[in-house]
Order: C-alpha cells, then structure tokens, then sequence
C-alpha cells in the first residue's frame, strides 16, 4: 500500500538507461518519481512517473521542477561532444541543476559520476566529470557521488553491440595485448546503491563497481562463447582501435568507440581497487543472456540525439 505522503524524489532521464533502473528501485520503494528529461515525448502510456522538461536555458523553471523533492539523482552527462553539446556545457549543465536543486530546497543529491573522475584528467570525459563532483560539492546540498567504470544489463550498450560484432564479423581487434582491466556493474545493483546513498545524511564518495576485475580480452572472450561466434579475435596496435571504430561508426552511422574512450579503458581508468558495490558477476550474466545479445543494434545516437 501506498504512503499517504510518499517521498518525492527527481530522476533525471528516468527513461534513458541508468535513470530508469535508479526509477525503478524508487517506485518500488513507493516514493513519488518525478523526470526531468530532455526527451518528455518519449514517456511511454501510463507510466506513474511525473514527467517535466530538463531545459537548462530556463533556471526558474527548474527550480519550480524541482520543489517539493527529497532527492535529486543525477544521471545527465554526454558521453561524446555532438552538434554543440560538448563536455564543457555538460559541466555548465550540470552546474545550473544544482544550483536550482539548492534554491528549491532539495535535500539531497546523488550524482552518477565516473571512475577516477579528475578535473586534471588529460581526457576530456573525466576531466569534466571531475569539475562537475567539485561544482556539486559548493552547492552546500549533502551529497553523494557514485562513481561506476562500466555498466551492464537490461537494454545496455557496451555489452550488446560487442556482441553484435562478434556475431557478424569474421575477425574482432583489440587493442594490444587486451589485457587492461576492466570493473562494470550491473546497471540494478547501480541503482540499489544510488537509492540506498538518497537515504543516508552523509556526503560520500563511492565507486559503483561489480565483483569482478577482468581483462577486455577476457570479457570479449567471454561474449564469444556465449553467444557461439567464431569470429577470431587478434591483437591490434592501439593506435588502430580508434580509427576501425570511426570507420564502422560510419557505416552504423552512429559512435562506437572514441579515441578517449579507448586510450582511458588502455590506461585502466576503467578499474577500480575499491570493495565491490555490486553483486552481479559480468560473466556470469553474459553466459545467462548469449541467446539474445547482440540480436539486434543499439545505437546511441538514435538514443540520445535522433
């Protein structure tokens, strides 16, 4: 049964990936679910979320969305600059929603950052996830930072489109030897700890990350036996990986892998030392799904930006 008063909380993007996995966890633990989401028009029939518009050219606006909220959780970044949404507006962005968290009255926020999340960092990604964690810390709101490496589950992209290759091409490169390392979660325990940290008073920091640390090769090996492909796997200069993705990106008309992207994951930004936040084994899980991975194409910027 529902509370007479359920707690209201803001997901931003609660029909995008990780939005709809920490929404999901909320309404099951009756709170009120309230989006702000760039793409209001995609909100499917029915749902009990309550759905407003995340136009960061309107601040009063925001503020007003955002009255009445216990917790803001915050999923908004991009992933890649494309048309005039660069990482520096992201971080501009972001910036604007806290601060109309502030003035609202909001109670708490958790942001959904990165892995080794620096304003120094030499790679665009985590250098203004870096700026956004110090903006957030100013606002003078308890927060809490969740820093995952690489998620999976559910309709992810990572996962799915790797094994779409891997069903359709003969030969699959990785760069080098493939053996930096690599610590996703699954996108549900993520957001288990998202809704746990929106009930604590503390501000703190914590890596979102899985129980295992394995290689790229390992987690490509992996697919491949899963979903049965015989496609070879060999070793390729690292400096190759970037252009072979722009040049299949091309072909899907979409963005596969950056040149960030790639030199971060070889350089181990996608691992983590701290104690697993997540249960869920990535092997384990590619086993249970290879019958439908990689069936069909997700393509991000039909998701994001078409």
């Amino acid at each position: 049964m529902m509370p007479d008063n359920p707690q209201t909380d803001v997901v931003t993007g609660a029909f995008s990936y990780s939005g709809a996995a920490i929404s999901r966890e909320l309404l099951a633990a009756d709170h009120g679910v309230r989006t702000l989401t760039g793409h209001p028009g995609r909100a499917p029939d029915g749902t009990e979320i309550d759905v407003r518009p995340l136009d960061f050219t309107d601040a009063d606006a925001l503020q007003r969305d955002l009255g009445g909220a216990h917790t803001l959780y915050n999923t908004y970044w991009v992933r890649f600059p494309h048309g005039g949404v660069t990482h520096e507006v992201a971080v501009a962005n972001s910036r604007i929603l806290f601060e109309a968290a502030a003035r609202a009255g909001v109670q708490r926020i958790v942001h959904v950052s990165i892995t080794h999340a620096d304003s120094a960092s030499p790679y665009p990604y985590f250098r203004g996830k870096g700026e956004v964690e110090r903006h957030l810390k100013t606002t003078g709101v308890p927060w809490a930072i969740v820093r995952p490496a690489i998620l999976f589950g559910a309709n992810g992209v990572l996962i799915n489109n790797n094994a779409w290759l891997l069903r359709r091409l003969p030969v699959f490169a990785i760069g080098g030897r493939g053996d930096y390392r690599i610590r996703p979660i699954h996108v549900d325990d993520l957001a288990r700890l998202c809704a746990e940290l929106g009930g604590r008073g503390d501000s703190a920091t914590l890596d979102a990350v899985g129980p295992q640390s394995l290689t790229f090769r390992e987690m490509v090996t992996s697919i491949r036996a899963a979903i049965g492909s015989r496609a070879v796997i060999v070793p390729a200069p690292g400096w190759l990986i970037p252009p072979l993705s722009a040049a299949l990106g091309a072909v899907l008309r979409d963005v596969l892998l950056t040149p960030d992207e790639y030199q971060a994951m070889a350089a181990g930004l996608a691992d983590s030392d701290a104690p697993a936040t997540g249960q869920t084994s990535l092997t384990d899980w590619i086993a249970k799904h290879g019958d439908s991975l990689g069936r069909a194409y997700a393509s991000e910027l039909n998701r994001h930006y078409r």
